[in-house]
């Protein structure tokens, strides 16, 4: 299985939409999805206790999907020139070390501004890479993420839906090559 993170609880985020367009693209390749909305995470995640005792809606929800995934994919959008704070709390509240340790990580990037997120990958790739994941380096950046779908909600710039496809396809047989190890 291959979780996607889409990495914000902002409500009607780009991130979420391109989340699930990545979904979809995953599922083309016959691959099973799980994605995760971080706009669902249980309230209970956001008290200082959850470090220690995790909410049960926590650990069914997002703790699962993620020990379960044979590879994780991260949309990671830009604030303020890096990730978004929520996301960050997600990935302190999973387990350590087996959460990330060997998993296969690949990352998307987006945001408004040129770079497309590449301060933001490029920090949350430190993060992972502390926690010993195996990161993807075929990694996908949108700038002007205003303008990525079309009213009808389709990918608007083709060049780039190809980029993200030939990722989910690279990443999916590097994904299957590795294994996290079990703890």
């Amino acid at each position: 299985m291959i979780t996607i993170i889409s990495g914000t609880n902002r409500e009607g985020s780009q991130s979420l939409k391109l989340a699930t367009k990545l979904q979809d693209m995953y599922q083309d390749l016959g691959e099973e999805v799980s994605l995760l909305d971080l706009r669902l995470l249980p309230s209970e995640s956001f008290q200082p206790g959850a470090y220690a005792n995790k909410p049960e809606a926590l650990t069914q929800q997002f703790i699962a999907p993620v020990l379960g995934s044979k590879g994780l994919v991260v949309v990671v959008p830009e604030y303020n020139g890096s990730f978004p704070g929520v996301l960050k709390l997600f990935v302190d509240l999973l387990p350590f070390p087996e959460s990330f340790e060997c998993r296969p990580v690949a990352f998307v990037g987006l945001a408004a501004g040129q770079f497309g997120a590449l301060r933001a990958v490029e920090q949350m790739q430190q993060v992972f890479a502390y926690r010993n994941a195996h990161l993807f380096n075929h990694r996908v950046f949108i700038p002007a993420a205003y303008k990525l779908f079309t009213e009808d909600g389709a990918i608007a710039d083709n060049e780039l839906e190809s980029r993200l496809r030939k990722q989910a396809e690279k990443f999916t047989v590097f994904a299957h090559s590795l294994s996290p190890i079990k703890q």
